[in-house]
């Protein structure tokens, strides 16, 4: 397992996450997985073996089912070296402050999750979505309020845009507040809109990439080809996130990514997990798994080398189109393009 820096921060993170959305089973978490506790240690401690040391939850998972499963599952003490991050912002009530990022409300569900998972410190902790309500100012005050109680160690960010992060990074940075280490984002091999902004801005500023549903909910699995969808996957049962604007575009993808698996006589879903490795910024993609088998598969992508002329093939068929002010860059700004600037631009140059 190799291990990356989380960001400017000192942490160390393995390239590996394990991710928890699929533990609880209630709700509109129930599409997505009903590991119990019991598969949970099992599967906690296959990743721990595995060299994991980043467990990722959120309040919202199944209501908070997830975070005690994981409290559980960890018996009240850190295994080894393992790190715990966890997110609030959704609704956790039906009142009118039992959601966004207040004060009021993000200190209330910061110490809801510490009791939850049976610690005393979160060591990731992450504002899970934008609140144009509530100043940036108002919750970073208050993750630095649980900073300094030695709650939280770490803060970062997810689902943000790049207006929200550049402005919360700023704020900061002015007034002397932790300052975001990272930005938890979707970015697959079919999902690459994360280059136009939020990739170059975590290059520009160093934070580290943390991906969720790195494998776009099972499509990017090998298992579904244009005509066939697996029993028991998430499609089938209704879960519809990501959206899929191009379905063509989508399955000429899971025809290279197919190719290029039977080349290395792995899964399509560690090539795809591989292929994000590779990219800028990217600290650790999160992985869950309905079940171990999943699970163990997904593993295997922490140790799998793309050829340059594989990775190549892959970075064709799904290079994402040059929008606005990208194209008119490419065409009248080429000779002053730094190095971020041509992780986005730069295969569009070579094209021409």
């Amino acid at each position: 397992m190799e291990y990356r820096q989380l960001g400017r921060s000192g942490l160390m993170v393995s390239t590996i996450t394990l991710g928890t959305m699929t533990m609880g089973g209630k709700g509109k978490f129930a599409h997505v997985g009903n590991v119990g506790l019991d598969e949970a240690r099992r599967q906690i401690d296959m990743c721990i073996d595995a060299g994991v040391n980043l467990i990722d939850t959120a309040d919202v998972y199944s209501n908070g089912a997830s975070e005690e499963i994981v409290g559980a599952a960890l018996g009240g003490k850190r295994k080894g070296d393992v790190l715990i991050a966890t997110k609030a912002r959704f609704a956790m009530g039906d009142g009118p402050n039992d959601r966004g990022l207040s004060r009021y409300h993000l200190v209330r569900a910061c110490e809801a999750s510490l009791k939850r998972l049976n610690t005393d410190v979160i060591d990731l902790y992450q504002v899970h979505q934008w609140d144009g309500l509530t100043p940036l100012e108002e919750t970073l005050e208050a993750l630095d309020l649980l900073v300094r109680q030695g709650k939280v160690r770490y803060v970062g960010c997810s689902n943000y845009s790049g207006w929200h992060l550049m402005k919360a990074l700023h704020i900061s940075e002015r007034d002397r507040l932790p300052r975001f280490v990272s930005q938890q984002i979707h970015y697959t091999l079919e999902a690459r809109e994360a280059e136009y902004e939020l990739a170059p801005i975590a290059q520009d500023q160093g934070l580290g990439i943390l991906v969720w549903s790195p494998l776009a909910g099972g499509l990017l699995s090998g298992k579904h080809r244009r005509d066939t969808t697996p029993e028991g996957t998430r499609q089938l049962a209704g879960w519809t996130e990501p959206p899929i604007r191009d379905a063509e575009r989508l399955w000429n993808i899971v025809d290279v990514l197919v190719e290029v698996a039977a080349e290395l006589e792995v899964s399509g879903a560690q090539v795809a997990l591989a292929w994000l490795l590779g990219r800028p910024a990217v600290s650790s993609v999160v992985i869950g798994g309905r079940n171990e088998q999943q699970l163990r598969d997904n593993l295997g992508a922490a140790n799998l080398v793309l050829t340059a002329e594989q990775r190549a093939r892959l970075d064709a068929v799904s290079l994402p189109p040059l929008i606005y002010p990208y194209w008119h860059q490419s065409w009248t700004a080429s000779e002053r393009l730094g190095p971020v600037d041509l992780s986005l631009i730069g295969p569009h140059l070579k094209k021409a």
